[in-house]
């Protein structure tokens, strides 16, 4: 592997969790090794809904070379996959990497290493900016001025953006509200537990009022489009009140 793979590899904080040669592309996110391993690749995202073309691209940079894997667990899911980090022979950057910066997946929310998660955002960004892949598209990033369109991506990891126009708190739960029906536009929510987090991240609910953000998850339906915001990384902070 190359210098640059190798500093990178570091800066997510990956121990090595084995190699192998690829077999097959499973889908946009998966695939097997010849040794019957089938490895799903972590801290990406399915972007958008054209996954025929997002798998061609995974084939077309691991199919039948000799990877290396990289991850904290190499423990199978409930599917039998591991999940890692997987860099091709001689690569200077990580196939995640790779995706995102030629716009073929979005990152994910729940990447621990924090070097790591600032690395893949960058790629991400400047594949937006360069408006490659996916971000080619109008529609790559849900406005919450169309609770429709978001609505119409239940199910599915979506990056949203607009205004908090208010904060309230139902119970255990605050609400970052976007609109001003509930049972009809879209919001954010905050379990009561994990505001901690939030506040000491700079982040506190109240201090996003009347901000611009942008926010990424799945989709649900509980009145109007809701995410449920698990972690801090889900939440990015666009310009001043």
């Amino acid at each position: 592997m190359a210098l640059v793979g190798r500093a990178e590899a570091a800066d997510c904080a990956l121990e090595p969790q084995g190699e192998g040669r690829v077999a097959t592309v499973v889908d946009a996110r998966s695939f097997r090794l010849e040794d019957g391993r089938e490895i799903r690749l972590a801290g990406i995202e399915r972007a958008g809904t054209d996954q025929t073309r997002i798998r061609a691209a995974l084939s077309a940079i691991i199919g039948g070379r000799d990877v290396t894997l990289h991850g904290e667990d190499d423990t199978p899911d409930r599917y039998g996959r591991q999940a890692a980090y997987v860099f091709v022979a001689g690569s200077e950057h990580s196939v995640q990497s790779e995706l995102l910066r030629r716009g073929e997946a979005l990152v994910s929310s729940d990447i621990s290493e924090k070097n790591c998660a600032a690395a893949l955002a960058a790629a991400e960004t400047r594949a937006r900016q360069a408006r490659l892949g996916v971000w080619a598209q109008t529609a790559a990033i849900k406005n919450t001025e169309s609770p429709g369109d978001i609505l119409a991506a239940i199910g599915q990891f979506t990056v949203i953006e607009g205004r908090v126009l208010s904060v309230r708190q139902a119970g255990a739960i605050t609400y970052l509200n976007f609109g001003r029906n509930w049972t009809q536009d879209f919001a954010a929510t905050i379990s009561r537990r994990i505001i901690p987090a939030f506040e000491n991240a700079g982040l506190g609910p109240k201090s996003l009022e009347n901000r611009r953000i942008r926010v990424r998850g799945v989709v649900s339906s509980r009145g109007g489009p809701r995410i449920e915001m698990l972690r801090v990384e889900q939440i990015e902070v666009l310009g001043g009140k």
